[in-house]
């Protein structure tokens, strides 16, 4: 079965340029996307199997990326994904909040498309191996 990676962002110019990223990286998986923190849950909360990494903006409209994190924390079927904060946040309150919350891990976007690439595949080579994805 194909890895399946959720990527929860608002910003269209940014889930973009991730697809982009990710079609020229080493990383070989689905991708969903969900536009806001009540789209994220709702996926998750559709049958079928959950997926094996949530790369997970902080700052979404409605529902934020620190509440889904909190949510899926608190669900057993879905507290083994990991989740990754994907942000431009670099306040030390927010490192320490997710960190508490149970974040995997807490990466800034990159400002270049070839960094990101590079960030897409160290993710793929953390996240995407057997250990995570059983």
């Amino acid at each position: 079965m194909p890895r399946q990676l959720l990527i929860v962002e608002d910003q269209p110019n940014d889930v973009e340029l991730a697809r982009a990223a990710l079609a020229l990286s080493q990383v070989g998986c689905e991708v969903s996307v969900a536009r806001d923190g009540t789209e994220a849950l709702d996926l998750l909360r559709q049958p079928g199997p959950c997926p094996n990494l949530i790369l997970l903006d902080l700052n979404l409209p409605g529902v934020g990326g620190q509440e889904v994190l909190t949510a899926v924390r608190a669900n057993p079927a879905w507290r083994h994904v990991p989740v990754v904060i994907f942000t431009t946040s670099d306040e030390p309150r927010d490192r320490a909040a997710c960190a508490a919350a149970g974040a995997d891990e807490y990466v800034l976007k990159p400002g270049g498309f070839g960094e990101l690439i590079d960030l897409f595949n160290r993710l793929g080579r953390r996240w995407f191996t057997a250990e995570h994805c059983t």
